[in-house]
């Protein structure tokens, strides 16, 4: 099993990155930018006073494309009897059905890629999703939590998913999970994903992995209630009094605002608090303009 990333040198706060849906990971490294630049700035190589954290590698995010694409009619207000080119848009999965509870067509797919880059690019600290990504985030830190692979095994035997493959690797000795549990996952406009009994071993018993999540007050493509379910599933899910808060409103809609002064600071703070074991939360944040990157006002299929 991998271990967490190593106390040495070239230590880095490595991210796992993870996209929207219609999004590829170029497209949201590119929505990102000013989060990574606020990321290297507030949690320097070398240890701020008053602070446990150094990484003298730096920061390192990295940012995977799902693996299935996206066809023409799977991309909300894509026209197609326009003359656009179609653009390249991925997704970690399909949500199939006009209700609940859903199905996800090609989750085991989408579960496999991010386990391939949790094997090859590993170790990682944490994972930070955007939207469809948030809610992958959520089901990535807890399918490596320790005693997961038994919740599962109890939840199929009632009719629920089978513990992933992808998650587990055979070591000659022992079958164990792929990587360390991760100390942070943080979901920008996440959800919990359908309340179908396939996926609650996901979230029963609730998701360990300390979780920030940052929602838009007027987002109308993922509701409060979808991204609450996920909150919910999370131990502190809203927080520990005293704390760094768990949950981050923004005055806007479906989009991550990536260089908004208090945003950054709120996660730089939780960083902090997760990874230094309880030190107190940091003060401060990152200037520059808020650059609020949109979707349109619709019902996303994921």
């Amino acid at each position: 099993m991998a271990t967490t990333n190593g106390e040495n040198e070239n230590r880095k706060l490595k991210i796992l990155m993870l996209h929207g849906y219609t999004q590829t990971g170029h497209t949201f490294d590119i929505k990102t930018k000013a989060l990574k630049k606020a990321l290297d700035k507030h949690l320097p190589p070398a240890p701020k006073p008053g602070h446990l954290a150094s990484y003298p590698g730096g920061v390192e995010l990295v940012y995977p494309t799902a693996p299935i694409k996206l066809e023409t009619a799977d991309i909300p207000g894509f026209d197609v009897d326009g003359d656009k080119d179609a653009p390249e848009a991925y997704g970690w999965w399909r949500r199939k059905g006009d209700a609940e509870p859903y199905t996800y067509e090609g989750m085991d797919q989408g579960l496999a890629a991010i386990a391939t880059v949790l094997e090859d690019q590993g170790p990682f600290d944490g994972v930070l999703g955007f939207s469809q990504g948030g809610a992958a985030a959520g089901l990535v830190a807890s399918l490596l939590e320790t005693g997961r692979r038994e919740a599962f095994e109890t939840a199929q035997a009632q009719g629920g998913m089978r513990y992933p493959d992808s998650f587990v690797q055979d070591s000659g000795y022992i079958e164990e999970t792929i990587h360390a549990p991760l100390r942070f996952a943080v979901s920008y406009s996440g959800f919990g994903a359908s309340n179908n009994a396939l996926y609650q071993a996901f979230y029963t018993p609730k998701i360990q992995t300390p979780m920030m999540h940052f929602l838009g007050s007027v987002d109308t493509v993922v509701s409060e209630e979808r991204s609450l379910r996920l909150v919910d599933a999370c131990v502190d899910g809203r927080g520990k009094e005293g704390g760094v808060p768990r949950v981050v409103y923004h005055p806007g809609g479906h989009f991550l605002p990536s260089s908004g002064k208090q945003y950054v600071a709120a996660l730089v703070a939780f960083i902090r608090e997760v990874v230094e074991e309880g030190q107190g939360p940091a003060k401060g944040g990152a200037k520059g303009r808020e650059e609020e990157e949109r979707a349109e006002d619709m019902d996303m299929p994921f």
